[in-house]
């Protein structure tokens, strides 16, 4: 199990996934106060691809996905 979480991204993804995580918690943020629902959702999204910025990790390339970044 640890070689699944073994960092597999560089500085690169890993810049790319912080602004995009930001965004989406922004977004959740305000999105939130007219649909609830998908706040929360835009939210947890957000901090899901915050953790694998800080990480280093992608779950689709742990899952053996190849992507472009």
């Amino acid at each position: 199990m640890k070689s699944f979480f073994r960092p597999n991204i560089d500085s690169r993804g890993r810049w790319l996934r912080a602004i995009v995580g930001s965004l989406l918690v922004v977004g959740g943020l305000l999105a939130g106060v007219h649909v609830l629902w998908l706040g929360v959702v835009m939210i947890l999204s957000g901090g899901f691809v915050l953790f694998e910025a800080v990480r280093g990790w992608c779950v689709m390339r742990a899952c053996g996905i190849r992507t472009r970044l």
